[in-house]
């Protein structure tokens, strides 16, 4: 009470109110009608102080806030705020809110398809957008005083993640940086890089979230909670999280429950539904219906709900499964409203292009509260799911984990079907950092007094495991940065070769690997120890037994290269097999998840196969496409003929005879196990084995045998210290190798790329050639293939639809392999160009060997142009219908739009980069962009 302070204190703290009121902040606070969290506050003094700042907190925590600071003190201060996020929606969605607040006049937003007022003083961005910008000297960053960082910790993205490393290196010291992550475990290590790289900068990090998480585990008609609050453990007063007792004691039941599949009706095939009830009757638990969920959580109150599937076709599935089982979560009035918002967003589709779209089956799921949300959808659809979900009116959403990243959509409720999801390469278990990124979307700020995340019980469920996932708040942010062709000309041309060595080496990998070298040396230290007590262990008194310890290795060493060879023949004799079979030949798979009968369609010779999405061959063995007696086509590989194959039968493959077409598989399979299914293959006899006749095999074992430590009673337990010994040594070398491999490594790598560029003259030391200059105007992925094809002028006199066929082979990748059948291409000129594009790849591959630049290992260098995209660009910058080309494209229209767009970007950069003179392509390029920016992929809304 300020009755109860002295005179003097109720000066001091006039003199502190009056002193706070000077400041930028307290305007600022007026602005929101809730107050500010501790962190925020402290990060927005940090940044009125004059510091960079890098605030780590749980997402949903208002970190946005701190950056809606600095907008707010570049405008007192009559500087630049450049807001920069790392997809389009967010920058959509930040626009929008900045516009709100500030009007049309003072906010400007720039992404690869729109540029809206681009000299505002406020302008939002992509991150790729602000590091064009720095490449290229824009005169925009005359008067920048603040960039906000938004999501940063997107740089450990493996694509993406190093175009946030070059812009916090190349921003003007002037500028004051706002970095905003989520939660992460180094955040301290982050700080101390920035402060390295940018000066002055404090972390904040905030671990508590704004709304209270609390974690259950769904089980038939029960909801568990995940941990059971427990206090006072050993008299300490502390308060843990124990796992659920009863969570665990029904995961130990049911895990160990048997079926008997003797309990199955013979005789007859056994009906979902039947399965279902069986399941139920042998099982108190079940894994509860995607509709039977969303009832639950209806009845409890705890929706709007987030279902995350790890599939797009899932969450299309869940819809469509909620709509038969009658769901329906809006009454009329939100009905009304649902479709008097879609049809005002939607007006400018035309009517024809609505039906291609699904359109009026995705408006009856809204309508009803439910919709789907993930990346093959129309930019415009997924947007109107957004707002109508942050309105209240869509109530059950089914997402894919995209959704996660970022975009303003909470939820009461966060449900995962599965901790497990396809990571590109194999199913594997989602980590800490995702479960947190994706339970973060549950609970409202303002809203919700708290938010839930359910897991559904699936059988296998490891309580201890989902307690780590969800007790583990936080996760490593690791650099992904490294050194592409288009980097090295634009610093090459700015800073020269040896100052951006030196930029290169300030970057946050080569800081990290520093850091690790300490400690990898400490393990060095403590293996030479070990190594000295190891030596002491096997030493013998009959003679020098690591002299007999190296005998015994190289005898092991030549009977495993024997072996090896051995092998290596075998799958030479298998390759040569393979070479020798025809279209109709009937053979048998020997292994592999496709063994059995298999019919040959194409032998996939000679030398090479025909890659589904690129078209041309690629030497790695002869690759038979089979049909298999499961209905099956596949491609297979080497790998699944282990030893050689010979025909059993012929058969004839009809004309008609179409792979893709189920019923055309089931005929002919059914022909094929008619016609050889009682064949029995004969087993291949095994050779004598080359060790048995090897003279080198002979004199070692005629050495070990003389050797005195042969004779020692205690010689097995010396050769157990021995082996330890050089286990132990060889680990010694490798950690060795990693310190020397960890010094200056991207420096090296930039080295090996300059190396490469003087070859091909776009370097001539520090001086940037013409051709240098071209491919500094281009970025992405094949910035070096797309400027050797303008100087090899391989796109010239191609029509506009044409180039934007060859252009697509520089930006697509198919989201899974297909290796069955071989992508549709235009004919002529186009399919020349895409042909020697694919030639001019195997020559920068080959030279990149030479360089030693390896993709593989070092994420540097040139993928393989893939045309599965091409067919699709050409039609549709060919004015096809939508109908026709997403038919015959097979791909959900989104895709189909941001690939568009994609290849709408590059040839805006060719336009650019290409000649003024003697040159169609500029002029074509445009065109082209023209020609593709039309229909759904122009409809969007500012992004």
């Amino acid at each position: 009470m300020t009755e109860d302070l002295t005179p003097a204190q109720a000066y001091a703290a006039a003199l502190a109110r009056n002193a706070e009121q000077a400041t930028a902040l307290a305007p600022f606070r007026e602005l929101y009608d809730f107050g500010l969290d501790p962190f925020q506050i402290e990060a927005c003094q940090v940044l009125e102080a004059g510091k960079g700042v890098l605030v780590a907190a749980p997402t949903g925590s208002g970190k946005t806030i701190v950056g809606e600071f600095a907008v707010h003190l570049a405008l007192t201060q009559g500087r630049k705020c450049f807001y920069t996020t790392p997809i389009k929606a967010l920058s959509n969605q930040k626009y929008a809110d900045l516009v709100k607040r500030y009007g049309n006049d003072k906010v400007g937003l720039l992404t690869g398809d729109n540029s809206v007022n681009g000299d505002a003083p406020i302008v939002v961005m992509t991150t790729e957008v602000l590091r064009n910008m720095l490449y290229a000297g824009s005169q925009a960053l005359s008067g920048l005083g603040y960039v906000v960082m938004d999501e940063v910790h997107y740089l450990s993205d493996r694509f993406r993640g190093a175009v946030w490393e070059e812009v916090i290196i190349h921003l003007p010291e002037s500028v004051t940086l706002v970095s905003l992550s989520a939660t992460v475990s180094n955040a301290e290590e982050f700080g101390d890089w920035l402060d390295t790289v940018r000066g002055d900068t404090e972390v904040i990090v905030s671990e508590s979230r704004p709304v209270p998480l609390w974690q259950h585990v769904l089980a038939g008609r029960r909801m568990y909670d995940l941990f059971e609050e427990e206090t006072d453990h050993g008299g300490r007063g502390a308060s843990r999280r124990e796992v659920n007792p009863d969570l665990l004691r029904l995961a130990r039941t049911e895990n160990t429950r048997t079926y008997n599949p003797r309990e199955r009706r013979r005789g007859k095939m056994v009906r979902e539904a039947d399965r279902e009830r069986e399941r139920r009757q042998r099982s108190r638990i079940w894994t509860p219906g995607r509709p039977e969920v969303i009832e639950r959580l209806d009845a409890e109150g705890l929706l709007p709900a987030i279902t995350f599937i790890f599939s797009r076709a899932g969450c299309e599935a869940a819809v469509q499964q909620c709509l038969y089982a009658g769901l329906r979560l809006n009454d009329d009035e939100a009905r009304l409203r649902v479709r008097e918002i879609v049809e005002a967003r939607t007006a400018a589709i035309p009517t024809e292009d609505l039906h291609v779209l699904g359109y009026y089956e995705w408006l009856e799921a809204l309508e009803r509260g439910i919709a789907a949300h993930h990346a093959g959808m129309l930019p415009t659809f997924k947007e109107v799911v957004e707002e109508l979900f942050v309105r209240g009116l869509v109530k059950a959403v089914f997402a894919t984990e995209t959704l996660a990243l970022g975009i303003n959509m909470p939820a009461r409720t966060v449900i995962l079907e599965k901790l497990v999801k396809w990571n590109g390469e194999q199913h594997a278990d989602i980590t800490p950092g995702e479960y947190t990124q994706l339970t973060g979307r549950a609970g409202r700020r303002g809203i919700d007094v708290e938010g839930h995340a359910v897991v559904l019980w699936q059988r296998g469920l490891d309580p201890g495991h989902l307690a780590g996932l969800a007790g583990t708040r936080t996760y490593p942010l690791r650099s992904s940065f490294k050194p592409s062709y288009n980097m090295a000309v634009n610093l090459v041309e700015q800073f020269g070769r040896h100052r951006s060595r030196e930029l290169l080496e300030t970057s946050f990998a080569q800081f990290q690997a520093d850091r690790s070298v300490v400690g990898i040396s400490r393990q060095v230290q403590r293996n030479e120890e070990g190594l000295q007590g190891y030596r002491e262990g096997m030493t013998c008194h009959l003679g020098d037994f690591e002299e007999y310890a190296r005998l015994r290795r190289d005898l092991k060493d030549r009977e495993t290269e024997l072996a090896r060879q051995g092998a290596a023949q075998r799958r030479a004799q298998a390759a040569s097999s393979l070479e020798k079979l025809k279209p109709g030949d009937v053979i048998h798979v020997p292994t592999g998840k496709f063994a059995g009968l298999a019919l040959v369609l194409d032998p996939g010779i000679p030398a090479g196969r025909t890659n589904g999405h690129r078209g041309f061959e690629h030497h790695d063995g002869p690759r038979p496409l089979v049909l298999t007696a499961e209905r099956q086509v596949k491609r297979l590989a080497s790998i699944d003929f282990p030893v050689p194959v010979e025909a059993l039968e012929r058969m004839r493959i009809p004309k008609s005879f179409n792979p893709r077409s189920p019923q055309s598989r089931r005929d002919l399979a059914s022909a094929l196990r008619s016609k050889a299914g009682h064949i029995n293959p004969e087993r291949h006899r095994r050779q004598r084995a080359a060790a048995a006749d090897d003279r080198e095999i002979a004199r070692l074992r005629t050495e070990i045998r003389a050797h005195p430590c042969h004779g020692c009673d205690e010689r097995e337990d010396h050769a157990r210290w021995a082996e330890r010994y050089h286990r132990l040594q060889r680990d010694t070398q490798q950690l060795e190798r990693r310190i020397e491999g960890r010094t200056n490594t991207i420096a090296r790598t930039f080295d090996r790329i300059v190396a490469l560029l003087t070859e091909l003259d776009y370097l001539r030391g520090d001086e940037v050639t013409d051709n240098g200059k071209r491919l500094a105007r281009l970025y992405g992925e094949l910035d070096l293939l797309a400027s050797e094809c303008l100087r090899d002028r391989v796109w010239e006199g191609l029509t506009p639809a044409e180039l934007a066929a060859c252009v697509s082979a520089l930006v697509f990748e198919a989201r899974q392999a297909d290796d069955a059948v071989a992508p549709k291409l235009p004919t002529g000129n186009a399919k020349a160009a895409l042909g020697e594009m694919v030639r001019i790849w195997g020559r920068l591959d080959a030279l990149e060997g030479e360089f030693k630049i390896n993709q593989a290992e070092g994420g540097v260098g040139q993928r393989e142009p893939d045309l599965g995209f091409a067919w699709a660009a050409y039609q549709w910058a060919s004015e096809k219908s939508l109908d026709e080309v997403l038919r015959e494209a097979e791909m959900p229209a989104g895709d189909f739009v941001r690939w568009c767009k994609q290849v709408i970007d590059v040839l805006g950069q060719i336009a650019a980069a290409a000649p003024k003179e003697n040159s169609t392509v500029a002029k074509n390029a445009r065109k082209a962009v023209d020609s593709l920016l039309r229909g759904v992929v122009a409809y969007s809304s500012v992004g």
